[in-house]
Parts: C-alpha cells; structure tokens; sequence
C-alpha cells in the first residue's frame, strides 16, 4: 500500500464529493455530511478540508456557470482525482482486510 496521507475526516469528506459528484461543492457537502452522519458541521470545516484535498492532489475544482437562482453567483465544484480513486480503494480494502482478521471473541464483550 503506498504511504497515502488522509485523515479519517479527509476520507470521509472524499467519500462524500464522490456521492454528490458534479453537485459537490460546499454547501451541498454540508448537507449531505449531515444527513449521512446526522451531526452538525459548520461550512468553513468543509472549506478547510476542500482546499487540503485539493492540495494534496485528491480533488481538483472548477467554477461552475453561474445561475439565475444564486444571483449570479458560480460555486466552485471538487471532482476526485484518480489519486483520491486509488487511495480510497486502497483504504477500503485495508480496513476490509483487517476487520475479517478480528477473531469473533474480540468482538463479543464480556463482562467482569
């Protein structure tokens, strides 16, 4: 597995650009981050985060047309890079890996 620096945040805020696809842009992010994890976040966290990916080479982003219902306004969309493919396959296939390593009686709690 190559050395893939990516926090469990910065993985979950992938996995969720990757749900919302060409919708990923912060507000939605947000949204969509609470409605998956039922928590609170606040927009300048996902900013935060956005930018970090972005430079690490995970996202890349573009200004989308501006639209009539946001004042004209444009949002600036994040995509995946094929880096941030391969990192969170590579990612899934460790944690899958070692869950199915964790014998039974690991996961049983006893008590006393």
């Amino acid at each position: 597995m190559e050395n893939i620096k990516l926090g469990n945040f910065e993985e979950l805020v992938l996995l969720l650009v990757g749900v919302l696809y060409e919708n990923a842009y912060s507000v939605n992010i947000v949204d969509e981050y609470e409605k998956q994890t039922g928590k609170k976040i606040n927009v300048s966290a996902i900013h935060t985060v956005l930018y970090r990916l972005e430079e690490k080479g995970f996202l890349e982003s573009r200004m989308s047309e501006s639209t009539a219902e946001r004042g004209g306004k444009r949002k600036r969309l994040f995509y995946l890079t094929p880096y941030a493919s391969r990192a969170l396959d590579e990612l899934a296939s460790l944690r899958e890996q070692l869950r199915y390593q964790i014998p039974k009686q690991a996961l049983t709690w006893k008590e006393g």
